[in-house]
């Protein structure tokens, strides 16, 4: 008799993370990234007690009824819980998980990425190599800006803002930050507090976003926030794509008064918009702030230590208050 928790993982997950599951789980393995009404359906199928979730599992409090009794929690192998009700999730007896520390070195490390390749014009680089560049360049030309040396704003100093300000001290930056609380003198590290977004946005050569979306903070980064920023300014994000107006971003980077954007996160995924690729002074990458190896299989790990500490009766690891 089969005594193992049943346990569905509704996404595709890294073959190290799926081997876990089948071991110690009676699991359910999805082929593909299942959405609310599939994850729905296969957990009153199989009398699931805990579910890996996924971006696409957007549970809503009109799901929550119909899942079955038996369902104990619900882990998300990443850091945002935006996809889904979480205050409707708790509230009907549900455990809800999140990942809030194994993405942090990965997605700074990426940003910095984005910061040297915007600055640098990679895409230029990257385009002209590619196409198999027979034309000399001479001194005027191709011409980026040095990252060494200029002003960072970061706009939200977590986990992951802080490990972006490590980076930058590498390159002897400075670093200005803002946040909804001033952090304390150790963890600010010599970056300066900046009371306002408003009050950070001229003072900066680049601009960092690591604000997690809602919160009132959507759609901050609109006209009047690019038309504050420095002209000839670098903008990032590898935060949340509602956090920006990309009608207002477009014009900005048309204009000339951005000087190039690096994003990894857009309002609409996959369905980005395209304007955005036809622009040479952007560089693009498609949300894999956390796409290592090791960073995908901690983030699985975890979500499935959460599940199993739960359904054994002990705390979730790293549960989401509603």
């Amino acid at each position: 008799m089969n005594d193992r928790p049943k346990v569905l993982v509704a996404r595709r997950v890294p073959a190290a993370v799926a081997e876990r599951a089948a071991r110690e789980f009676d699991a359910v393995l999805s082929d593909h990234d299942m959405d609310a009404a599939e994850a729905v359906r296969a957990a009153r199928e199989h009398g699931i007690q805990g579910i890996l979730s996924g971006p696409k599992v957007r549970l809503t409090a009109a799901h929550l009824p119909d899942l079955p009794a038996s369902l104990r929690v619900i882990a998300n192998p990443s850091a945002g819980t935006d996809h889904m009700d979480v205050r409707a999730a708790v509230a009907h007896g549900l455990v809800v998980t999140h990942a809030p520390d194994v993405l942090t070195e990965c997605t700074a490390d990426l940003a910095f990425l984005l910061i040297l390749a915007a600055c640098r014009r990679a895409s230029d680089y990257a385009r002209i190599m590619r196409e198999g560049w027979r034309k000399p360049y001479g001194m005027p030309d191709l011409l980026g800006l040095r990252p060494s040396g200029r002003t960072l704003g970061i706009v939200g100093m977590g986990r992951i803002g802080r490990a972006v300000a490590q980076r930058a001290r590498g390159f002897d930056m400075r670093v200005l930050y803002h946040n909804r609380t001033r952090l304390p003198p150790a963890l600010e590290a010599g970056a300066e507090y900046v009371g306002s977004l408003e009050a950070l946005l001229p003072r900066c050569d680049i601009l960092s976003l690591h604000l997690p979306g809602g919160a009132g903070a959507d759609g901050m980064m609109d006209r009047a926030a690019f038309a504050r920023m420095k002209l000839g300014a670098v903008f990032v994000n590898t935060a949340r794509g509602s956090l920006v107006e990309e009608e207002a971003l477009i014009e900005a980077l048309r204009s000339g008064h951005l000087f190039a954007a690096g994003l990894d996160v857009y309002r609409r995924e996959p369905e980005f918009d395209l304007r955005l690729a036809a622009l040479p002074n952007v560089f693009l990458t498609p949300h894999v702030a956390s796409a290592t190896v090791e960073t995908r299989d901690a983030m699985g790990m975890l979500a499935l230590d959460n599940i199993a500490a739960v359904l054994a009766g002990r705390p979730a690891l790293t549960p989401v208050a509603a």
